[in-house]
């Protein structure tokens, strides 16, 4: 079984019966031996479904992490209502597999078609080197976007997609990029 057909047989068995599927005899070892964040993009009728992840792993292998963005996706994508029954004939799905984040030092080293990003803001620091904040909380806010997108053609605008999805203003926050690249199956 590869990654796709994983994370459809997650969703389906979720959406169908409720239930988080074990992992799968038939799963390569890398799969099972590697950690690794996962994104999976869920589709219906080439129209973006569903899409959640993680950059780094929070779970004990790929499979794993692969098996809970795919619910995730399909169930808590705040931009969509949870997929129902009748839409799983018509979904199709990719997998990415994300290589760990390096900060990067100038835009330059940025090339959308290669290089996913996340964009994060630093927090204001005090002469006394503490955060400066007026509620007790400093929220660090974050975008990502995925290499290789449609329509994202230039380093700025994968910079502003990723500020936007992050609620980050470029202009009166101070940013660090990272960059990453992934592993595809579709």
């Amino acid at each position: 079984m590869n990654l796709v057909n994983l994370a459809k047989k997650a969703v389906e068995t979720y959406v169908v019966e409720e239930k988080i599927i074990p992992l799968l005899s038939e799963l390569r070892g890398e799969f099972l031996d590697r950690k690794s964040g996962t994104f999976v993009t869920i589709e219906k009728n080439g129209q973006l479904r569903g899409c959640i992840g993680t950059y780094l792993p929070t779970k004990e292998n790929i499979a794993k992490e692969v098996i809970h963005n795919a619910i995730a996706a399909a169930t808590e994508d705040y931009r969509f209502g949870p997929i129902r029954k009748e839409e799983l004939p018509q979904l199709s799905y990719t997998v990415y597999i994300l290589n760990e984040p390096e900060l990067i030092k100038s835009i330059k080293e940025l090339d959308p078609k290669k290089y996913g990003i996340i964009v994060k803001t630093i927090p204001i620091v005090s002469p006394r080197g503490t955060d400066v904040v007026f509620n007790g909380h400093m929220p660090h806010k974050s975008g990502l976007l995925l290499p290789d997108l449609e329509g994202v053609d230039t380093v700025e605008q994968q910079i502003s997609i990723a500020c936007q999805k992050g609620g980050i203003n470029p202009i009166a926050e101070k940013i660090v990029i990272y960059k990453f690249t992934v592993e595809k199956y579709e």
